[in-house]
């Protein structure tokens, strides 16, 4: 890619976190971004089609980034302990990012995304649960589940956020081992 490509992107990108760290999206134009990034409008339709495409271009590259960064993402089933507290480690190294981009409106997004990608890697390593409602449940509950119990109760302290993911840790440990998921196949025996 282009060098001034690259830097108007950066710049587009470096102001519309300035701009979210203060307002929530609904609030932003594109005129007061362009003028932020020092750049004209036509410019910033050249690389996005519009704010709402902008941001959802940067939450996917952080959740991309942040599960990246976790060692073993899809051992949610084999080890929730343990991918618990991976998970929350690699989100906690990038709070104030996840704070900005994902506040307001945009703050459910966050972890339907969450779930999408970290479902997507359990079911390459069990492709036989693919469909299965037991297995879909249960990943739903462990993040969906965690993630609102750590919003509610994580506090804006890091020892209250340390605190809060010990608990959920615990917590998902104690499922374990995790029921044998029914075969939606098998005959009703009622």
């Amino acid at each position: 890619m282009d060098l001034r490509v690259q830097r108007t992107r950066m710049n587009i990108r470096d102001a519309f976190i300035e701009l979210r760290s203060r307002k929530p999206i609904e609030k932003i134009t594109v005129k007061e971004l362009a003028e932020a990034a020092f750049i004209n409008k036509a410019t910033f339709y050249q690389h996005y089609a519009d704010l709402y495409d902008l941001s959802e271009s940067m939450e996917d590259e952080l959740i991309d980034n942040i599960i990246g960064s976790i060692p073993h993402p899809d051992t949610l089933l084999d080890d929730p302990e343990q991918a618990t507290l991976e998970i929350f480690s690699a989100f906690s190294s990038q709070t104030r990012l996840l704070e900005i981009l994902f506040s307001g409106s945009r703050r459910s997004v966050l972890i339907g995304k969450l779930e999408s990608r970290i479902r997507d890697l359990i079911l390459r390593k069990y492709p036989d649960y693919e469909g299965s409602p037991g297995a879909e449940v249960l990943i739903t509950f462990l993040i969906q589940g965690s993630f609102h119990a750590y919003l509610k109760h994580g506090g804006d302290d890091p020892e209250s956020r340390r605190t809060t993911v010990s608990l959920i840790a615990a917590l998902v440990k104690r499922l374990q081992p995790f029921p044998a998921l029914p075969d939606e196949n098998a005959p009703d025996k009622s």
